[in-house]
């Protein structure tokens, strides 16, 4: 698939979850759907909530993200709203959480999931995390639940992610890597792809994106081994291992750009 169908076909998908969700509950959204394998537990953190929790993240950023009251946090990828609403229990009412997504039906129900909550201080808005629609060095923070495997631009993510933050600013991202070569048939699956394998790439390239974009202090805080069913990969083709890592890096100091 070529760069705009890719990101085609992920926005139909996720449309269709909250089209699923507003009928069945958020919970039917990983049934029968591999991301189900990576699901962390949400429940037991400050701000948690439930009408925004559709299942479909591959870690708990904020566990690293050293959000501080009064802070500026945005959050790509940032679906029905779940990872916002636990860093504002972390920045408090001073402190600004924004959520991007490209995906319209996700920030419509983000957008009355955050009224329903009364949350003045956490807004939501439709943007490629490709080119953001927000300013330079703005933001303490930024994190992403499972979503930069997913676009086909991983690097010029990174290089936006430093654009946005504030010099000695830092990102906390948790996200889908490989050790290990998929096979052909399995890199052009669909469902492989939305459901967060296909897409991603290899640990090692993964990081060097992020140095590239001029990070420093770049740790992976978290890492564990995504088990995908016999029904879904059979085990002779297991020449590839999936993970979940959670990684964390700063901007320094004296970068302005």
């Amino acid at each position: 698939m070529n760069e705009q169908k890719i990101k085609d076909t992920v926005r139909s998908k996720y449309g269709q979850i909250v089209k699923k969700a507003s009928c069945c509950g958020t919970g039917c959204c990983s049934t029968g759907d591999m991301r189900f394998t990576m699901k962390e537990d949400y429940s037991h953190l400050k701000g948690y909530e439930s009408i925004a929790d559709y299942g479909l993240g591959c870690g708990l950023p904020t566990e690293f993200a050293k959000i501080s009251p009064g802070d500026t946090v945005i959050d790509l990828g940032s679906g029905a709203g779940n990872d916002c609403f636990v860093a504002r229990a972390h920045t408090g009412e001073t402190g600004q959480v924004i959520g991007i997504d490209f995906t319209p039906e996700m920030v419509e129900k983000a957008k009355l999931n955050a009224s329903a909550l009364g949350y003045s201080n956490v807004t939501f808005q439709a943007g490629d995390i490709e080119n953001m629609p927000l300013p330079d060095h703005m933001a303490d923070v930024v994190i992403s639940n499972c979503v930069l495997n997913l676009l086909p631009s991983k690097e010029k993510i990174f290089h936006e992610i430093f654009r946005v933050l504030k010099p000695g600013g830092h990102f906390c991202i948790s996200d889908v890597v490989l050790t290990g070569e998929l096979p052909a048939a399995l890199k052009e699956d669909v469902e492989f792809y939305t459901g967060c394998v296909s897409g991603a790439i290899q640990k090692n390239r993964y990081l060097k994106y992020i140095d590239a974009a001029g990070f420093i202090q770049v740790a992976i805080r978290k890492e564990n081994k995504i088990a995908l069913p016999d029904n879904v990969v059979n085990p002779s083709d297991r020449t590839f291992t999936v993970l979940s890592v959670t990684v964390t890096g700063e901007k320094p100091l004296d970068k302005t750009v």
